[in-house]
């Protein structure tokens, strides 16, 4: 079985989506948007991948697939809650209105309806998708209460003896929108309620709404964001929320800013993980697959966990604990270089044997280790990470990936967080095809893509980590 560290890949094929993400009886279960056909996307299906410390990973195959009339299109993304000592799954099932004669994993003219369902495994590993789905909301027919295709996403959660759902939406595909609905048994749902606001996009997916340290967080992935002529105009985007039980009326306190400052991070979730710190992961965007001699070539990874947290009403996207504990090895800088400017040569970095005792980690090379950098950069300081390029300016962190992005065009190549108020602390994870950058502990987080990421590295570095 294939195992992955600190990234989830896809195991072959196409990964988008997060869904499901809970920790349920012990392990951390995450399921995604898989097709596992082709490297492209298609039918969806839900891939499954447990871990005990959310960054070990092992691939569990397909756990839900389309059988019914309802979602014979695709099983689309959705949510996980724990009842009862059981895993109820809620999902989006798609049907195709029209279908494409020359691609039937794709809806003609974009002709499709929309409704939610949901399946109950009793340990979190078989799912009965033939016996044990049963659709919960009907294709919406009242536009003014959602809309037929574009309402998608179930994040269902519990507070006190009450269920609730939050569902993406649009409003005739030029405002988007969030969907309530409540129930008390987790199985029969009523709509109540929806929330309109700037920085929904023209349609909003993969709505979530939770509450740390008293503040109410929602977070969310407009669609149409951005409408800049270069791919990915959809955003992931956070913001602080008001949120009333009683009636599920919601409105945001602040303006909506994006969650991630490389803009290649979509469709995150969040859960709580065993010590009850609410946890983000989300869908890393590709432009291609990636192909190697000997692997089946795939597209689409995960963040790394990210703890959300809320200090002097600012989000903050802090490095999860287990993943610092993954980097407890730090390497002497003295083996490395001398001077506070020089050349590292990445090899050096390197262990020469995978995982633990001894043993090879299935599917990751040990050329492969995943590293770390910590460093404090100064107003025109810069770093060239194998021809990935951070500098500081104007108080602003700015990143360029040109150089590691095979030529690839009408992608955005560059990034900046805003002003970071005179500080700035580097924490820089660089894992194969994703380098991801947390800012003075989270305040701001830039994430991004690579391609050909060379072995040296360039500027001042104060800390050097490997994974175990």
């Amino acid at each position: 079985m294939k195992r992955d560290r600190l990234h989830l890949r896809a195991p072959g094929n196409w990964m988008n989506d997060p869904n499901g993400f809970i920790y349920f009886q012990g392990k951390y279960h995450l399921f995604y948007q898989y097709f596992p056909y082709a490297p492209v996307w298609g039918t969806m299906h839900w891939g499954h991948a447990v871990s005990e410390d959310l960054v070990h990973w092992e691939h569990l195959g397909t756990a839900l697939f389309p059988t019914k009339a309802y979602d014979q299109n695709g099983v689309f993304s959705g949510s996980g809650l724990e009842k009862d000592g059981k895993l109820y799954l809620y999902y989006s099932a798609v049907k195709y209105l029209e279908t494409d004669e020359e691609n039937i994993h794709v809806a003609y003219q974009d002709r499709y309806e929309t409704s939610q369902a949901m399946i109950v495994s009793e340990d979190g590993y078989h799912f009965d998708n033939w016996k044990d789905k049963r659709r919960i909301v009907p294709v919406i027919s009242d536009k003014e209460i959602g809309d037929r295709t574009h309402t998608r996403d179930p994040k269902v959660w519990r507070d006190g003896d009450t269920y609730y759902m939050a569902l993406g939406s649009t409003y005739e595909e030029q405002k988007g929108r969030v969907l309530f609905y409540r129930s008390k048994d987790a199985n029969e749902w009523e709509y109540v309620n929806q929330c309109r606001a700037e920085g929904f996009g023209r349609i909003l997916e993969c709505p979530d709404l939770f509450q740390v340290s008293g503040s109410y967080v929602f977070i969310g992935s407009p669609m149409y964001a951005a409408e800049d002529g270069l791919e990915y105009a959809h955003h992931a985007m956070c913001a602080l929320a008001k949120f009333r039980s009683l009636d599920c009326e919601m409105g945001l306190l602040s303006k909506s800013r994006l969650v991630d400052y490389g803009m290649d991070l979509y469709a995150p979730q969040t859960n709580v993980d065993k010590e009850g710190r609410r946890v983000m992961i989300g869908w890393m965007r590709m432009p291609e697959a990636v192909v190697k001699e000997g692997e089946e070539p795939w597209i689409g990874m995960m963040s790394l966990p990210r703890v959300v947290e809320v200090v002097d009403g600012h989000i903050y996207f802090r490095v999860h604990p287990e993943v610092d504990r993954y980097f407890e090895d730090e390497v002497p800088l003295g083996e490395l270089y001398a001077g506070k400017r020089a050349v590292i040569k990445r090899p050096a970095l390197r262990r020469p044997v995978c995982g633990k005792e001894g043993q090879e980690d299935a599917g990751q090379a040990c050329d492969d280790v995943p590293y770390r950098l910590r460093t404090e950069l100064w107003e025109g300081g810069e770093l060239n990470i194998g021809g990935y390029r951070l500098w500081r300016e104007g108080d602003i962190v700015k990143a360029d990936r040109s150089q590691v992005y095979r030529g690839l065009t009408g992608y955005r190549l560059t990034g900046s967080t805003p002003k970071l108020g005179g500080r700035c602390e580097l924490d820089i994870f660089i894992d194969g095809n994703l380098i991801e950058v947390f800012v003075n502990g989270g305040q701001y987080v830039l994430s991004h893509v690579v391609y050909g990421l060379g072995d040296e590295i360039e500027g001042h570095i104060e800390h050097v980590y490997v994974g175990k």
